[in-house]
């Protein structure tokens, strides 16, 4: 049966202001996005020429794998682990062929300041050689003007079982306090960064001593090669003198001794590949 024109017309009127109110109530799915998560999780994985840590050697001079994984909160609060392959067998520093840390804390701006605060715990763990598995508090300081900023800090080892096994200091404790100073080159991919730092208590080598790095950055999209000096005061001379030689014997003995602690010690360029995720 045919209608008339005038009920036609007021037939799809009807029905084109139903369809105007569904799609009003419906939700946008298309053009919906998601609130940003107040979770964020990043990572990192390194090949590099060698380990150095804190300016001594811990994969004997040799190249490494290392790897990061991070869990921050936007409130500041954050839970991250780190590995690394490393030295074993007949190294002078034996840590059994691999390192993992796990370490936690908080960091904060404060204020228009351009000052960040960070702090936490820190616990290095050594699945080959589990006597040396120790843990500190640490802290630091860092300001930030225009491209450079400025860090100081400090971590602090608690007396512990891994100081028994020291046999050139009698300290049930450590102190690490350093410096940093680096920064973006302007309009370059380019960056520079700086560490100078002292050791001194329960993990003093022949003694109290400083270690230092320097290096240049680079960096595309997500990769990072980064070319650095690595170093401390250390000298061959001090380990010959130390405990960590004197029962080696003869005067050649030592000297063979002494020569093997000081390559872990000694100045080196490090080079390193980094990718982030």
């Amino acid at each position: 049966m045919r209608t008339s024109s005038k009920a036609f017309v007021a037939a799809t009127l009807r029905t084109l202001g139903f369809a105007l109110s569904f799609a009003a109530a419906a939700p946008a799915f298309a053009d919906e996005t998601a609130p940003p998560s107040d979770i964020t999780v990043t990572g990192a994985a390194t090949i590099a020429s060698q380990y150095r840590f804190r300016g001594v050697a811990q994969s004997d001079n040799k190249p490494v794998v290392q790897g990061t994984f991070t869990i921050a909160h936007k409130s500041g609060f954050y839970i991250s682990t780190w590995g690394s392959s490393a030295s074993a067998g007949n190294s002078p520093i034996n840590i059994g062929g691999t390192e993992i840390d796990v370490y936690g804390g908080y960091t904060h701006s404060i204020g228009n300041t351009g000052f960040t605060i960070d702090g936490g715990l820190y616990g290095y763990i050594y699945p080959g050689a589990t006597v040396g598995n120790y843990w500190e508090i640490y802290g630091s300081l860092a300001k930030t003007l225009g491209p450079v900023t400025a860090k100081v800090g400090a971590n602090f080892a608690p007396a512990q079982k891994v100081f028994n096994y020291n046999f050139t200091s009698t300290h049930r404790e450590n102190l690490y306090v350093y410096g940093e100073l680096g920064g973006a080159i302007p309009g370059t991919p380019l960056s520079i960064h700086s560490h100078l730092a002292h050791t001194g208590g329960g993990f003093d080598l022949p003694k109290p001593f400083f270690d230092y790095n320097v290096g240049v950055t680079a960096k595309y999209k997500n990769l990072a090669l980064d070319a650095s000096v690595v170093g401390t005061n250390m000298h061959q001379s001090d380990f010959a003198k130390s405990g960590l030689c004197s029962g080696a014997g003869s005067p050649t003995a030592i000297d063979v001794c002494s020569n093997s602690f000081y390559r872990t010690t000694k100045p080196v360029g490090v080079v390193s590949l980094t990718a982030s995720f």
